[in-house]
C-alpha cells in the first residue's frame, strides 16, 4: 500500500462526514483487531454489533474498501473501513512521535480503564470472571482447555493440540462469508499456540502437527465461503511456520520428502507449496532425490493430453510438480518435454515458445508458436497471435505481422484490436491509411449487425455505436465521439466519459449527454443507480448554474420529478438536490 493512499482526508471524502465520525469512534475504543497486510491490501476485523470483515486495497492508485456490513454491500465506503484506515495510520506512526497519533485515539479509552480495573483485582476474582466468560465463549473455552492440557502433569501435548485443531476446524454445515471470520479466529488462535512449540526440543512435533493442521483446514475450506481470504491466509501462516520448524527439526530427509510429496499431491487447494524446491534447504540431496523418484513414478502413469480431455486435478498437480523440478534443475529440454505432454490448447504452445525465448533460442520459440497457430485454426489464441506478430516484426516479416493483426480486428473490431493495429502499423509507418481502413470496416460491421434479422430479432435495430465512441475517446477525438454517439445507441458509461471530457470546453453538449443518460440509470430501480443518477444531476446543475441557467435547471428537476414520481427513493434524493441547489448562493 503506497504511502499517502490512506489519509484522514481521503477516508472522509470516501465515507462522508457522518460515517467518518462514526469510524473515528470505532477506532478510538479499540474496535479494530489485528491488521494484516498483503501486497496492496490491508485486512482486519472490526467489532461492532457483529464482527465485520474489512479490507482496504489499492484500486489503480485509488483507495477502495470492502466490508461485510450491509452498508458496504450497498456500495458505500462504511465506518468500519474508516476505522481500519485510521488504525493503519496509527500503526505507521513512529512510536517516538506521539504527535503523529490521531487526536481521537488519545482521548479516553475504555479498554485501558478495564485493564486498570483488572490489575487491582485478586487472582480468585479474576479466575471466577474468566471462567464465567469461558462458559459463554466457546473460543475462549477451547483456548483455556488447550493451555490447561499442555501444562497438566503428564499431559500429552500432541494429543491436546490435535484435539484443538479438530475442534477449530469442525463445521456444522456450510460456513458462509459472514461466519467465516469467526471460523478463522478459532484456527488463528490455535496457530498462536502452535507458535510456542517452535523450539529445538518440540520442533519435530510441531512439524507433524502443522501438516495435520494444514490438511484439516484445507479440507474444511471445501465447505467455507472464504471470500475475504482470512482462512486461506492462516494456511499460509501455518505453512511458513512448517518451513521454519522443518529447518529447526531437520527430520529424516527421505521421510520428509514422502510426506511433502503426499501433501503437494492431495491437498484440495494447495494454498501452501510443499514442492521440493521450496524445501530444498531441508531435504538435501537425499530428500530431493527421493522426491524426484516419487514424482517420476507418478508422471510415468500420465498419458499425453488430448484437446478432448476434461480437466484432471491429479494430472494438473503432477504436471506442476514435474515443471517445478525441471525449472529448479535448469533443464530446458526436460521442461519442454513435460509441457509437450499436454498440447490441448493454443496457449500450451505459447507457454513452450516463451520457455525457448527465455532460454535465448528464439528460432525454436517461433517454430512452436507457428505450430500452435496451425493446430487450432477453429479457435486460435490471440495471445499466440500477438507473440507471432512480435516475432515477425523482429524478423522484418512485416506483411505477415500486419495480416495477423488484421485478422484479430476483422474477428472483433474492438478498441483492443484497434490499438494493436495502431501499434503495428505505427511501427511500419503506415498508420493513417490503415486507420481509415479500420474505421471503414468498423462502420460496415456496425451497420451489418444493426440490419441483421433472425427469429430473436425480426426487425433491424438501431446501430450500436459503442465501439466507435470508445475508439474516438481513446484517440481523444471528441468531435468523432460526439458524432458517433448521435448516430445510434451507446453504452451509458461511454456517454458519461464523453460528457466528462466535454465539460470544460463544451458544457452545453456535456449537459445534453448527462440528461440523456440519467433516465437510463434511474430505470435500473436500484438505490445505487439512483445515487449515480443524482451525482450526474448535480453535475448538470453545476454546469447550468455556471451559464446562468438556474431556472432551466429547476424546470429540469420538475420534469424528472414528474417522469419518475413513482420511484420514491429517487424522488427523495432528487428533493435533496433541489434543497442544496436552493441553499447555494
Amino acid at each position: 500500500m503506497d504511502a499517502g493512499l490512506i489519509t484522514p482526508a481521503v477516508l472522509e471524502s470516501l465515507a462522508g462526514s457522518s460515517a467518518f465520525r462514526r469510524g473515528e469512534a470505532y477506532f478510538s475504543v479499540g474496535a479494530v483487531g489485528r491488521l494484516r497486510r498483503a501486497d496492496d491490501r490491508i485486512a482486519a476485523l472490526v467489532e461492532g454489533n457483529e464482527t465485520y470483515q474489512v479490507e482496504l486495497r489499492d484500486n489503480r492508485g485509488e483507495l477502495a474498501g470492502d466490508c461485510s456490513c450491509p452498508r458496504a454491500a450497498a456500495g458505500h465506503f462504511c465506518k468500519h473501513c474508516v476505522a481500519v484506515g485510521l488504525a493503519w495510520l496509527a500503526a505507521q506512526a513512529a512510536p517516538d512521535k506521539p504527535e503523529a497519533t490521531p487526536a481521537r485515539a488519545r482521548r479516553r479509552n475504555p479498554w485501558r480503564e478495564i485493564e486498570a480495573y483488572l490489575a487491582t483485582q485478586p487472582p480468585a476474582a479474576l479466575i471466577e470472571l474468566l471462567l464465567g466468560v469461558a462458559r459463554r465463549d466457546d473460543q475462549l473455552y477451547q483456548s483455556l482447555r488447550l493451555h490447561a492440557e499442555r501444562t497438566a502433569a503428564g499431559g500429552d501435548v500432541a494429543t491436546a493440540f490435535r484435539r484443538a485443531i479438530d475442534d477449530a476446524t469442525r463445521r456444522h454445515g456450510f460456513v458462509d462469508w459472514r461466519q467465516a471470520a469467526t471460523f478463522a479466529r478459532g484456527i488463528d488462535q490455535v496457530a498462536d499456540s502452535l507458535t510456542d512449540l517452535l523450539k529445538p526440543d518440540t520442533a519435530a512435533m510441531l512439524v507433524e502437527l502443522l501438516e495435520y493442521a494444514i490438511e484439516c483446514v484445507e479440507t474444511a475450506l471445501e465447505e467455507i465461503d472464504d471470500s475475504s481470504g482470512q482462512v486461506g491466509g492462516i494456511v499460509h501462516r501455518l505453512g511458513d511456520l512448517h518451513h521454519k520448524a522443518s529447518r529447526m527439526a531437520r527430520p529424516e530427509p527421505t521421510e520428509l520428502a514422502e510426506r511433502l510429496f503426499h501433501l503437494e499431491m492431495t491437498l484440495p487447494f494447495g494454498l501452501w507449496s510443499f514442492d521440493a524446491n521450496a524445501y530444498r534447504d531441508v531435504l538435501g540431496k537425499a530428500g530431493l532425490r527421493r522426491y524426484r523418484e516419487l514424482a517420476e513414478a507418478e508422471w510415468g502413469e500420465v498419458k499425453p493430453g488430448d484437446r478432448k480431455d476434461r480437466y484432471d486435478v491429479s494430472r494438473a498437480r503432477i504436471t506442476r510438480v514435474m515443471e517445478q523440478l525441471a525449472t529448479a534443475s535448469g533443464d530446458v529440454e526436460e521442461l519442454v518435454a513435460i509441457k509437450a505432454r499436454d498440447l490441448a490448447s493454443g496457449y500450451a504452445y505459447l507457454a513452450i515458445a516463451e520457455i525457448w525465448v527465455k532460454a535465448g533460442q528464439p528460432d525454436k520459440a517461433l517454430v512452436w508458436a507457428e505450430r500452435g497457430l496451425k493446430a487450432f485454426p477453429e479457435r486460435p489464441d490471440n495471445r499466440l497471435r500477438d507473440f507471432l506478430v512480435t516475432a515477425y516484426l523482429e524478423r522484418q516479416r512485416n506483411d505477415e505481422a500486419l495480416d495477423l493483426t488484421w485478422v484479430q480486428f476483422d474477428e472483433n473490431p474492438s478498441l483492443q484490436a484497434f490499438s494493436k493495429l495502431h501499434a503495428v502499423a505505427g511501427k511500419l509507418g503506415i498508420w493513417p491509411v490503415q486507420r481509415e481502413r479500420a474505421l471503414t470496416r468498423l462502420d460496415d460491421s456496425i451497420a451489418r449487425e444493426a440490419a441483421m434479422t433472425n427469429r430473436w430479432k425480426p426487425k433491424p435495430s438501431v446501430p450500436n455505436q459503442s465501439q466507435r465512441v470508445e475508439i474516438a475517446l481513446w484517440e481523444e477525438d471528441l468531435d468523432a465521439a460526439w458524432a458517433a454517439a448521435h448516430q445510434g445507441i451507446c453504452d451509458r458509461h461511454l456517454l458519461i466519459a464523453l460528457a466528462g471530457k466535454l465539460e470544460a470546453g463544451r458544457p452545453e453538449d456535456a449537459v445534453s449527454l448527462y440528461r440523456r443518460v440519467v433516465p437510463l440509470i434511474v430505470e435500473d430501480t436500484r438505490n445505487a443507480a439512483y445515487e449515480e443518477a443524482t451525482r450526474l444531476i448535480r453535475k448538470v446543475g453545476r454546469l447550468m448554474k455556471a451559464r446562468d441557467q438556474s431556472r432551466d435547471f429547476g424546470n429540469y428537476l420538475a420534469e424528472l420529478r414528474l417522469q419518475f414520481k413513482l420511484k420514491r427513493n429517487f424522488i427523495k434524493l432528487l428533493d435533496g438536490v433541489a434543497r442544496s441547489t436552493a441553499s447555494t448562493p
